[in-house]
Order: structure tokens, then C-alpha cells, then sequence
């Protein structure tokens, strides 16, 4: 298991390559990893600024990953989030499961990230590009996406 909270970009290859280096045992990897886009609800975005409480959401996402631990056979995760002022294109997130059977790697890796968008102490502020900030609300969507797996 391992997570990284970072400013810094990843690698989303090398990060994959490191989490299965070794285990043959490996049959399936799922991976998912979001992008900052340049629109959302309806307005344009010049960039994103993400905050968090160092500390707290290392341990929280270590909570979201030893759950799907519990829930699936998996060999490996790997979960990179980024906080810092990202632009449009640029990463935000990497989840990554590996088991020996795809099933439970795309399953594992779906709950993740599902988890992730409604757990993690993440703050979002929005750069418009027509000018002034705004927070971004969570959304209705995320939560019935992660009530599915209660």
C-alpha cells in the first residue's frame, strides 16, 4: 500500500512500473488518474488551486486504501494526490490497483476513487478564466457514486 500527497507532477508509467516490480503474482492492473479540465459548469477555468491538511489526508487516503485492501485480493495500490495551483491538463490524481485478477482490480480501483472524491479533506478554488475564484461544491453525483459501495 502506498500513498503520496505532493505539489510535485508523477509519472503515471513509472509509478505503475514500481508498484508491480517483482510480483508475478500480478495478473491485472487498473489505473485511473484525473486531469484538471478548462470548463466546469459552464464556465471557463484558467487553473486550480487544491488545499488540504497535511497529516490528515495522508491518513485518510491510507483509511480509503486499507478498506479496499479489506474488500479485494489486491497484490498493490498506489494512490498520488496533488494539492498546489495545477492548470488545465495537468494531473491531479493517480489511483492504481493491481491483483492477480482483473475483476478485482478494476472494482478496487472504482471504489477508490469513488471514496476518494467524497472522503479526502480536499479543498478546490477554481481560477475563472473570465476572472475571480470560486470554490468548487461537492457534488450530488460523487455521493451516490460512493454510496454504492456502503
Amino acid at each position: 500500500m502506498s500513498v503520496s500527497v505532493q505539489a510535485e507532477d508523477f509519472d503515471v508509467g513509472a509509478e505503475l512500473a514500481a508498484m508491480t516490480d517483482g510480483k508475478v503474482s500480478i495478473g491485472g492492473v487498473c489505473s485511473f488518474v484525473g486531469l484538471v479540465r478548462d470548463m466546469n459548469d459552464g464556465s471557463g477555468v484558467g487553473a486550480m488551486t487544491l488545499e488540504h491538511y497535511p497529516g490528515m489526508t495522508e491518513r485518510m487516503l491510507e483509511e480509503i486504501e486499507a478498506e479496499a485492501h479489506r474488500r479485494w485480493p489486491l497484490e498493490a495500490s498506489r494512490i498520488i494526490h496533488r494539492h498546489g495551483r495545477l492548470e488545465p491538463g495537468d494531473r491531479i490524481v493517480l489511483v492504481a490497483t493491481a491483483s492477480p485478477h482483473r475483476l478485482a482490480a478494476f472494482e478496487a480501483c472504482h471504489f477508490l476513487i469513488d471514496w476518494l472524491k467524497t472522503k479526502a479533506p480536499f479543498w478546490k478554488a477554481e481560477e475563472l478564466a473570465e476572472g475571480g475564484t470560486r470554490w468548487v461544491d461537492a457534488r450530488h453525483g460523487d455521493d451516490e457514486a460512493a454510496a454504492k459501495w456502503q
